[in-house]
């Protein structure tokens, strides 16, 4: 594959991405068609490009990931960026340095762009005012986790061929799910109609405000869903008791073939990962090779994060991301 031709080195009308909230049609359709042309180049034996070369690219993940670190490691070396995962369990932040005096230490070593996770809403945003390069959010808090509805939307139109008009059921730990929040947003721009299914202790106070329709009854709420999108239970985020048992939380909110069965019948299984079986899922619906899209939302994910990359990430001779 050849460089990205012109279309795409127009200036991103945004620098940074930081949700899915202020992205318009056209921004996601743009992000989505050029995640496409990454696909297949992912598949051959040579992945490696030289779009982003000389450009640096700095990890800073304050929570655990496992998916999510290595798909941006990934994606920005097959650009060719220099790629610098920082261990923030050995950073200064351990030692009491401030989010801001952390921007003013990495902005002094002139990275290109800087991919950041961070247990608290907000951080995210707070580091990219104070950051001179591109900032993506990689997931802040309970707020937003931008490239996974992404990733999700890639997977969901590489198999269905379309957004708009199809149901997407999002069911789960809806109250404490950044990925919830993301996908809800993108997914209305896009007009799909969005559903979310969980118990009442996990249903956040104006769901319906953000444009999705809410149920407690998970059979009510799959049926005739185009897109079943489960929720890992986040029990890190959990304060209190949100949940009598697992083994009652499954009998009423896993998705089991019975239940599946009230969806379509061609309906997609998804799941941002990781899984708890037994739990959120059971064993052979997530294992479903004809429905269940799980491992491509994976492979998906590593195309979006190239796209994204290559369209926020100042390239040789021009004057970098536009300002937004």
């Amino acid at each position: 594959m050849d460089h990205a031709d012109d279309a795409f080195d127009l200036p991103f009308p945004h620098r940074h991405l930081l949700g899915t909230q202020n992205l318009s049609r056209g921004d996601i359709e743009r992000i989505l068609d050029l995640s496409e042309r990454f696909i297949d180049q992912n598949r051959q034996a040579n992945k490696h490009r030289t779009d982003l070369y000389g450009r640096t690219q700095i990890n800073l993940f304050f929570e655990n990931s496992t998916r999510t670190l290595t798909s941006f490691e990934l994606a920005g070396k097959r650009l060719g960026i220099d790629v610098i995962n920082m261990n923030t369990e050995v950073s200064s932040t351990k030692k009491g340095e401030t989010l801001i005096d952390t921007a003013m230490t990495l902005n002094a070593m002139h990275p290109d762009v800087l991919v950041v996770r961070h247990p608290d809403s907000g951080a995210v945003d707070l580091l990219a005012q104070k950051m001179d390069c591109a900032v993506i959010n990689a997931g802040d808090g309970k707020h937003e986790h931008p490239t996974q509805a992404l990733l999700d939307a890639l997977t969901i139109r590489q198999r269905l061929k379309r957004l708009e008009g199809l149901t997407v059921a999002i069911c789960g730990d809806v109250a404490h799910s950044r990925v919830a929040r993301s996908n809800i947003h993108l997914l209305n721009t896009m007009g799909a109609h969005v559903r979310v299914i969980a118990p009442p202790t996990l249903l956040p106070t104006g769901i319906a405000r953000l444009g999705a329709t809410p149920f407690i009854d998970m059979r009510e709420g799959l049926k005739d869903a185009d897109v079943v999108m489960m929720l890992r239970l986040q029990r890190e985020r959990m304060t209190g008791s949100f949940l009598p048992s697992v083994r009652e939380y499954f009998h009423y909110y896993g998705l089991d073939h019975d239940k599946l069965a009230c969806a379509k019948p061609d309906a997609l299984i998804m799941h941002p990962g990781p899984m708890n079986r037994g739990v959120e899922i059971d064993t052979e619906v997530a294992d479903d090779i004809h429905r269940s899209v799980i491992r491509e939302q994976v492979e998906m994910g590593v195309a979006v994060r190239m796209a994204v990359l290559l369209l926020l990430t100042p390239k040789q001779g021009n004057g970098g991301p536009a300002n937004g």
